[in-house]
């Protein structure tokens, strides 16, 4: 017997559904998590999502459901962090395959939940944009989330959605989420990220890491990347809001319109439809314009003394804005870090650490 769960929006969402299986269930309760092997270009040069034949070394475990392992690999020029988190996580991670449609999906979730003995499932969604309404102007990723929900509709299993995090994934602001949410479920504590701890040194999500860091009391201005307003760890941050699957479709209208949908392309239709854009269409343009999300080259020499001098010029530009706390990835990719010079870096800011952010100092 597993508990089976499903990290509706792919990313870091596995991380974070990890954490809510912790606090639901326990951490070592055996449990499957089904996601999107959909990482963005920070980790996938390839827009869009992979499918399971995107990999090499899964476990099949029935007709449609392919689990990854420490051992599984994507195919080159794909990339992918989802072996590593397998290794790291202790629920199984199983491949979503958005390419089938909501109604391939819904037959993925069926086959998975016979395979964990299972009778419900938990959509897990960091952020809250799996209650998005469709027209809101600083809505990205709307797509897997909502697909998620249509499947476990038509699957026809008693599920439950859950959100972690209200905001935290820059897209729909805390406000009008919160009465949207209702009264919290529970609170994540810094017991609940202890299963996570290690994962931050290397995977670059950032809504994942603000939870954690709300989780274990971290409160402050937060600048994150590529994001106009920064986000505001508060009270609610850290907290995790329980909704019914029913609820979520009469909030949802993209998910109502995915309900029949046989395929990707379908997908994205109904989403230009709905939300006015398709976010794999925005991949293929940037990815078209030559955007690398990833840090600098590998550096011959790193001068530290000139590394730390120039991260100390951006900190002083970064901490006026009024930005208190960041991310590593903000500092990586605005420096444009090699890996070296990144490792030597967080080496020199040890004391600056509030795990997984990084405290600016503003009197600099």
């Amino acid at each position: 017997m597993r508990r089976l769960l499903i990290a509706a929006g792919g990313g870091g969402d596995a991380i974070t559904t990890a954490m809510v299986h912790a606090a639901l269930y326990g951490e070592d309760t055996p449990a499957l998590v089904l996601t999107y092997a959909w990482e963005r270009l920070v980790v996938d040069p390839v827009p869009g999502p992979r499918s399971p034949g995107d990999f090499t070394g899964t476990e099949r475990v029935g007709e449609l459901l392919h689990l990854v392992t420490p051992r599984s690999a994507p195919v080159p020029p794909a990339g992918s962090l989802l072996p590593r988190l397998a290794a790291a996580l202790k629920p199984a991670l199983g491949i979503l395959d958005p390419y089938t449609g909501s109604t391939g999906m819904a037959r993925q979730i069926a086959e998975a939940a016979v395979y964990c003995g299972a009778d419900r499932v938990d959509i897990v969604d960091v952020g809250g944009d799996v209650v998005a309404e469709g027209g809101e102007p600083t809505l990205r990723s709307p797509l897997g989330d909502a697909l998620a929900v249509a499947a476990c509709r038509r699957a026809g299993l008693p599920t439950a959605v859950h959100v972690a995090g209200p905001g935290l994934d820059s897209e729909v602001p805390e406000a009008d989420l919160l009465p949207r949410l209702g009264e919290p479920a529970f609170t994540l504590t810094a017991g609940h990220t202890r299963c996570v701890d290690a994962v931050f040194d290397w995977h670059p999500s950032e809504a994942s890491a603000l939870l954690v860091a709300a989780a274990r009391g971290v409160r402050g201005v937060c600048g994150t990347r590529d994001a106009a307003v920064p986000v505001v760890l508060g009270p609610a941050s850290a907290r995790v809001y329980r909704l019914p699957l029913e609820r979520v479709l009469e909030i949802n209208r993209l998910a109502r319109a995915l309900e029949g949908a046989e395929g990707l392309a379908e997908a994205e239709s109904a989403c230009r439809l709905v939300c006015g854009f398709s976010e794999v269409a925005r991949e293929r343009f940037r990815a078209a314009r030559g955007f690398g999300g990833a840090v600098g080259s590998a550096d011959a020499v790193v001068d530290a003394g000139a590394l730390y001098e120039r991260f100390a010029a951006w900190e002083r530009r970064t901490a006026a804005l009024g930005i208190e706390y960041v991310t590593t990835r903000r500092f990586a990719e605005e420096l444009a870090l090699s890996p070296e010079a990144l490792a030597l870096l967080r080496g020199r800011l040890k004391e600056r650490a509030a795990p997984p952010l990084w405290r600016l100092n503003a009197g600099r």
